[in-house]
């Protein structure tokens, strides 16, 4: 259910299943993905109930749906490597940096300017420019 357009039902589903991990109930796979994220983010558990709050960027707020979702994201691409060789940035940034929570929030910064351009410039994602951005991190 968590694919879908719908800001509301995303986090409602997000929202749910942390109830269900902290009731301590089984989880499917993605709830189980899903709650591995916001257990490394305490500052979000408190957060993750209110799914219909707003968050401002420009006024230093983090969006942790948003967050917790780059992260999915990012770590999806990993498990298939896609876009190819993204394993290959993370292993170079992850020798740099030793911490793998750190290293996933490098590499979301990219996925997260990719799509804040598209967005701003109302074009397709520039996929490229994710991989110029991976490549930069990486040395």
């Amino acid at each position: 259910m968590l694919y879908t357009q719908d800001r509301t039902e995303q986090r409602k589903f997000l929202a749910n299943a942390w109830k269900k991990f902290l009731d301590r109930k089984p989880l499917d796979p993605l709830e189980g993905q899903l709650t591995k994220i916001i257990e490394l983010h305490p500052e979000y558990h408190s957060l993750i109930s209110n799914v219909e709050s707003d968050y401002f960027p420009e006024s230093g707020e983090v969006n942790p749906f948003l967050h917790i979702n780059l992260h999915l994201s990012l770590r999806e691409q990993l498990s298939i490597n896609q876009p190819l060789g993204i394993n290959d940035y993370y292993q170079k940034i992850l020798s740099k940096v030793k911490d793998p929570h750190q290293v996933e929030h490098l590499m979301m910064d990219c996925i997260a300017q990719m799509i804040f351009s598209s967005q701003k410039n109302n074009t397709a994602m520039d996929h490229q420019a994710y991989i110029r951005c991976l490549k930069q991190q990486s040395e």
